[in-house]
């Protein structure tokens, strides 16, 4: 019952749609600077990292959203007021070997699936880019900020948002669609979608179906967090690109036009991967009642306390 987590809270659905209004707000603004602007945001971006350097526009980028996780933790914990435990999971404490089961699943499968484009199916299209002193000063970035940018996206969208929405619509669905497609709209003022095309949103709100049925099957956060943090931390670390949102000194850097990467990059994780990952987690944590917990109804406040008042003598024997 992750969405009833919502109900620990003192309610009032103003409360839920402040923050998301304000930075989806924010996203819009800068979706229609980037439609006025006669520069392409890549070389935007180009002449950004020429001027300030590498490492501090990525610093820039990562900081603004790392700063937000704590505005919505503060938030949750000051004005709902919430804990953040029943902000991340409806089990009774966050349960961390989840976050890295999924992190060390996907970062090896992220991390195979680039060394074998890069050194077996298409090595003309990468160049050897490491450099010790720099990649060290990236290792340390990537580690503080990072898990900070992807948890607090997971804490907006598969967290506050899915809470709030769950409780609003009174049923599972609507929060997982509306939450979806929002997180994957929100990428679309990144340099790839200017160079690939709107066809790139399929892998980003494709991406965010599946870590909301994950959210949802799994009541709780804990393997989005790992696998989010591990999509982005291992990726950024061995690949970088000219036209990407974040530009590093990676172990490698693509030369590959980016059109070429639709049916590998944005088709073949949607269609096949992402299914494949829903029943190894499936099996792992035996996931069952796949109806109801995607598309079944939320419980109103008191159905949801009177069975937390049921099960308490349950628990404390």
């Amino acid at each position: 019952m992750y969405i009833e987590q919502g109900y620990r809270g003192d309610l009032g659905m103003w409360k839920y749609f402040i923050i998301p209004v304000g930075f989806l707000g924010f996203m819009v603004l800068n979706f229609l600077a980037v439609l006025a602007s006669d520069v392409p945001v890549d070389v935007m971006m180009n002449q950004m990292i020429e001027q300030l350097g590498v490492n501090v526009v990525l610093a820039m980028n990562l900081g603004f959203l790392a700063i937000g996780l704590f505005v919505v933790l503060g938030w949750t914990k000051l004005i709902h007021p919430q804990s953040i435990t029943s902000l991340t999971t409806s089990r009774k404490r966050i349960d961390w070997k989840r976050v890295l089961t999924a992190f060390f699943i996907w970062g090896g499968l992220t991390a195979t699936f680039a060394l074998v484009d890069i050194l077996a199916v298409s090595p003309e299209d990468y160049i050897w880019n490491f450099n010790l002193n720099k990649f060290l000063v990236l290792l340390v970035i990537a580690i503080l900020l990072v898990p900070l940018q992807t948890s607090f996206e997971e804490y907006l969208f598969r967290g506050h948002m899915m809470q709030g929405l769950g409780i609003l619509a009174k049923n599972r669905w609507v929060p997982l669609v509306i939450t979806s497609t929002l997180f994957g709209l929100m990428h679309i003022g990144n340099p790839e979608i200017g160079k690939i095309g709107y066809i790139a949103l399929i892998y980003y709100i494709g991406t965010g179906f599946f870590l909301g049925i994950i959210t949802l099957m799994d009541e709780g956060l804990e393997l989005a967090l790992g696998f989010h943090a591990a999509n982005n931390l291992i990726g950024l670390l061995i690949v970088t690109s000219d036209w990407g949102a974040l530009q590093a000194d990676s172990i490698f850097r693509s030369t590959a036009e980016p059109g070429a990467a639709v049916l590998s990059e944005i088709l073949f994780p949607v269609l096949i991967v992402f299914p494949i990952l829903l029943y190894i987690f499936a099996r792992i944590y035996k996931w069952s009642g796949w109806n109801e917990k995607l598309f079944g109804r939320v419980q109103s406040k008191e159905e949801f306390l009177a069975l937390e008042d049921a099960d308490a003598p349950e628990l404390q024997a």
